[in-house]
């Protein structure tokens, strides 16, 4: 297991957007900053689309100008459509997260596109993009199965990956929208892509719905992936999505890497005081499925180093 691993936090976005409480702005920077402070270097911090859709975005541009003196983090934010690309843009976002679809019935749920219309809304997107100087981040939503139309069709997700790498997308994440895939389905499908593609263009983005979240994470490193979204709390669920539970959670990606040897440069203790953060502020989210175990053991290495 060698190379760095990436770990995108996507909590104060893809993990916020489903809750049933609302987060202020200030609550929403409070918690990217408690992220930011134990070292993760690449936060989802909101998405520029309609408040009227998903009320708990409203006001990304204000939680932008807000962590603005953060230096050295990567901060992206999702966008539907060409307005919202506009509108990050606006609020001085570099990197924008984009969702392709591998089904026609998710992407008229989500987007109310067919699947090819949404891929030419992404092309134009990423043209755009590349005069400006700005970075496109690809995800592939449903890459294994999808609520609405059933099990996915392999080819098809290596189809659109190799498109829109080729069109110029920085990275590809290949998404588990609804938890469905098992350890052996990650392999060959992310085998291939790492193959043609090459692990520096790829991601994974894994639910926990059926406790598979983690071994997935595993399977996929194994292909040779090292980049991975997780939210913390194992906050999540997406609205459009009938059955998808909380991502894989930040607290138990990190933990078990740690314990691999495997470098993300993310502090598991202060990991854990943002993961705590988390759940006072909604209310929901659930925490790791390591937090029984992973409190005390961090606790008993607190003492044993004597940091109180």
């Amino acid at each position: 297991m060698d190379g760095k691993v990436i770990v995108n936090e996507v909590g104060p976005r893809d993990g916020l957007q489903n809750q049933p409480k609302i987060l202020s702005v200030a609550e929403r920077v409070q918690l990217v900053e408690a992220l930011a402070a134990a070292g993760v270097n690449h936060i989802e911090v909101g998405a520029f689309v309609s408040p009227k859709a998903v009320p708990a975005m409203a006001g990304t541009d204000q939680v932008m100008t807000a962590l603005s003196s953060l230096q050295g983090i990567s901060l992206s934010a999702l966008i539907p459509n060409l307005r919202g690309y506009e509108l990050a843009r606006a609020a001085g976002v570099e990197t924008v997260a984009m969702v392709l679809y591998a089904s026609d019935g998710m992407a008229q749920r989500n987007v109310k596109m067919t699947r090819a219309e949404a891929e030419a809304d992404a092309a134009t997107i990423i043209a755009r993009a590349a005069e400006d100087g700005a970075r496109v981040i690809a995800t592939i939503a449903v890459a294994f199965s999808c609520p609405f139309d059933g099990p996915t069709d392999p080819l098809v997700v290596r189809d659109i990956a190799q498109r829109f790498v080729a069109q110029g997308a920085e990275r590809v994440v290949i998404a588990d929208s609804i938890g469905a895939g098992n350890p052996l389905q990650v392999r060959q499908l992310m085998d291939p892509l790492v193959a043609s593609l090459g692990a520096e263009r790829l991601g994974c983005h894994f639910h926990d719905t059926r406790a598979m979240g983690l071994a997935n994470v595993f399977a996929a490193l194994e292909s040779g992936v090292r980049y991975f979204d997780a939210s913390i709390g194992g906050l999540g669920g997406c609205p459009f999505a009938p059955g998808a539970t909380g991502n894989v959670a930040t607290e138990d990606v990190v933990m078990m890497l740690e314990q691999m040897g495997v470098s993300t440069g993310i502090d598991l203790d202060a990991l854990m005081r943002a993961s705590e953060l988390s759940e006072v502020l909604t209310g929901t989210a659930p925490g790791g499925r390591a937090k029984s175990w992973l409190k005390p053991w961090l606790e008993r290495r607190r003492l044993a180093v004597g940091v109180a």
